[in-house]
């Protein structure tokens, strides 16, 4: 059976947002050093797995393997863009055996309702940016449960999830990361 590395990828706020209330990325969460980790992480995966407004507002200039997910795909049907998938019409594993039938890496960066899809199919990995020191208010968080006082971390603890070293990316934010690990897997 191919092997199937998932893999979450999110700058967050101190109050756990990914974007402001009208659902953008604001300036205080975009940061040129973790946009380039994000980038070489993406240049490691089969497979990006986004959202239709994440789809519609980020470019494929280098043409990766995507699938966005939408209510307005009768399952899974590919299309110029990319494979599009309803996960109310198929599930998961049936649409990744189509997509990848030979395994790799699925790199998943949101919007939030992905995030929350992926936390019940199963992240094998969750890289989560700190912008430190930022609050977006009335934002959208990167979990549901975030908007009830559960902490990203929280989450990803819940799920199984343990983190490695934190580290920064950028001093001068400071932007930190740590990448949560299945199963306390951080090497």
């Amino acid at each position: 059976m191919p092997i199937i590395d998932i893999h979450g990828y999110a700058i967050v706020s101190d109050n756990d947002c990914i974007a402001d209330e009208a659902g953008r990325t604001p300036d205080v969460l975009r940061n040129d050093a973790d946009w380039a980790y994000f980038q070489s992480e993406l240049n490691r995966s089969a497979l990006t797995v986004l959202g239709r407004l994440g789809h519609e507002a980020h470019p494929n200039p280098k043409g990766r393997l995507r699938m966005i997910l939408s209510s307005s795909a009768t399952g899974l049907e590919r299309r110029a863009d990319g494979w599009w998938w309803n996960p109310e019409a198929l599930p998961w594993g049936e649409a990744i055996a189509a997509v990848l039938p030979e395994g790799g890496r699925v790199a998943v960066p949101g919007g939030r309702r992905v995030f929350d899809l992926f936390l019940g199919i199963g992240y094998d990995a969750f890289h989560l940016t700190r912008a430190e020191g930022v609050v977006v208010p009335n934002g959208v968080t990167v979990f549901s449960a975030c908007r009830e006082g559960l902490s990203a971390e929280a989450m990803l603890s819940e799920r199984g999830l343990t983190p490695g070293d934190r580290r920064i990316l950028d001093p001068a934010g400071p932007v930190s990361l740590a990448i949560w690990r299945q199963g306390g897997r951080n090497s």
